[in-house]
């Protein structure tokens, strides 16, 4: 195959997996959050957790099945491949989350990056060692008024919902 198109083809694989990652943690889905990881990789979640990525996972599965809201929206991803089977990823992460059981309840809005060592190995791109290095932090009280209503009715309003609970699962 061509070099070009395999590394276009690579890229698009490892940005996929940055991708799953956001929509794993959001959907609170445990097993495509695993998949995003080698079993021996390493999580360095920026000062928080430092450690293997199954750990990692272990000690966030209480917030990822929690009612939390969360929402990771991921930006700036660059892919610099390193070889055939190696890469360093570079992404944004601009994640929001709401604490309602706080006191008083609040809402977050934090900006990260993710810099990621890619592995391919038996032809699957994986992380390999994530090191995570927070950039800001902002913290409001909750006021969610849909717009003032102009998005419409806050009553009637369909919402999202964790794994098995979100339209994503239930595909027809």
């Amino acid at each position: 195959m061509d070099a070009e198109i395999r590394a276009l083809l690579d890229k698009q694989a490892i940005t996929e997996v940055i991708l799953r990652y956001s929509r794993a943690v959001d959907r609170g889905d445990e097993a495509l959050l695993r998949a995003c990881y080698h079993d021996d990789a390493v999580e360095d979640h920026g000062g928080s957790f430092l450690g293997p990525a199954n750990d990692y996972i272990a000690a966030i599965l209480p917030a990822l099945h929690s009612d939390r809201l969360m929402t990771h929206t991921v930006t700036n991803i660059l892919v610099e491949l390193e070889g055939a089977d190696r890469a360093l990823a570079e992404s944004y992460y601009l994640s929001f989350a709401r604490y309602p059981a706080a006191e008083p309840p609040f809402e977050t809005l934090t900006l990260a990056r993710a810099i990621d060592r890619f592995e391919r190995r038996d032809g699957v791109w994986r992380i390999a060692r994530r090191q995570l290095r927070w950039e800001w932090n902002r913290e409001q009280p909750i006021a969610e008024t849909w717009a003032r209503g102009g998005i419409g009715d806050p009553a009637i309003l369909l919402h999202g919902g964790k794994k098995p609970n979100d339209p994503l699962y239930a595909r027809d």
